[in-house]
């Protein structure tokens, strides 16, 4: 029982005994004026006072409202903790998302960069190498275009193959072992860079012969013979 229950109930208990006792000190006789008479209409009847059952039955529904209410409270406040600890766990994880998307666009950019830069320092590198390897060429010798034919038809052998070679040889330099490009292609075949040709032999900027030796290889790994490459030649203008 609650302090304020029992005060409750000894207050009005009291008011009860004292009522009691004036109707009974009335009716056994005891002194009065009869010109002051008693207000028992006012008074509290015995009957209105709880008994101690009662009183504590009270104090007990007091008690589990305060309960109920109590957990009713608890309650809230669980929920309340709850739905601030998943809101700030959602805003955690997005937080954590945006924080690793903007590090991989930042990473995406950094390599395109880089990438562009390599590819920039490549190109560069490939123009200063071919500007020393054809710019700086010796002299070559005299060699004229039927000249260079007819060591190209000696090398490849095979009139049908030949053919094809000439086709296209006339098409990329007009069978002159000198040309150049601006794009840095050099020689009969129009090897780009020049310095391919290097492979077949290092007189490449001025024998014709290593030049048709260098194409033939080209064209035969390339597409399997002089007539293969003539033939995607003639579907891309170029081979």
């Amino acid at each position: 029982m609650t302090r304020i229950s029992v005060r409750g109930v000894a207050v009005a208990s009291a008011t009860a005994v004292t009522a009691v006792g004036a109707v009974v000190g009335v009716a056994s006789g005891s002194e009065a004026k009869s010109n002051q008479p008693v207000d028992v209409a006012g008074a509290t009847l015995l009957a209105d006072i709880p008994s101690a059952s009662q009183a504590q039955t009270v104090s007990d529904d007091i008690g589990r409202q305060a309960t109920a209410q109590q957990q009713s409270a608890d309650e809230a406040a669980k929920r309340a903790a709850a739905e601030a600890a998943r809101l700030k766990a959602a805003a955690d994880a997005q937080a954590k998302a945006d924080a690793e998307k903007a590090a991989a666009d930042a990473a995406a950019k950094a390599k395109a960069a880089a990438d562009a830069q390599q590819a920039a320092a490549n190109r560069a590198k490939a123009r200063s190498q071919l500007a020393v390897t054809t710019d700086s060429a010796p002299a070559a010798a005299s060699y004229s275009p039927g000249s260079v034919q007819a060591l190209a038809a000696g090398i490849i052998g095979n009139d049908t193959q030949f053919q094809c070679f000439s086709n296209i040889v006339k098409r990329e330099s007009g069978w002159d072992y000198t040309a150049r490009n601006p794009s840095g292609a050099y020689g009969l075949v129009q090897a780009l860079p020049g310095s391919k040709m290097a492979s077949a032999g290092a007189d490449w900027q001025t024998n014709p012969a290593t030049q048709i030796k260098w194409g033939l290889g080209y064209m035969n790994d390339r597409y399997g013979s002089p007539c293969g490459a003539w033939s995607f030649w003639q579907a891309h203008s170029w081979y």
